[in-house]
């Protein structure tokens, strides 16, 4: 079981954006920058593009209001999607409020916010994704 799927289940505590019956997104506790979110299926599977047909096409689409939201919710030009997945062995698919593509530099060094940051970047997330439907 890997340490998203243990989020998934509850038994790692998360500051959780959205879930439905396919997919959950909680912000990354080591950002690149405030709002970073991680997109994961409930799906256990290594490699994003060893998803079944159906999880890639609806991973963007629970995605997008997600986006729209941390677009809304930060100073930045728009919402970057990045897919790694060196990081952790179950795919999954990183938003990230960008001004620029250094925006999105993995080699950078990691923020390191405090539980109150992050409980106020996720307030100020969902209170922008209230009036979006995922």
């Amino acid at each position: 079981m890997t340490i998203f799927s243990k989020i998934i289940a509850g038994e790692i505590p998360s500051y959780k954006i959205a879930e439905n019956q396919r997919f959950f997104a909680f912000l990354d506790i080591f950002p690149l920058v405030k709002g970073h979110t991680l997109v994961i299926p409930k799906l256990e599977v290594d490699n994003l593009f060893d998803l079944p047909h159906d999880y890639l096409r609806e991973i963007l689409i629970f995605a997008q209001p997600i986006a729209k939201a941390i677009e809304r919710s930060f100073d930045c030009n728009r919402c970057g999607i990045s897919v790694v997945g060196l990081e952790v062995p179950h795919a999954h698919v990183h938003l990230i409020p960008i001004n620029s593509v250094n925006d999105l530099n993995f080699t950078r060094g990691k923020l390191k916010l405090s539980q109150e940051e992050l409980k106020a970047a996720q307030a100020l997330i969902l209170s922008n994704l209230q009036s979006s439907s995922l």
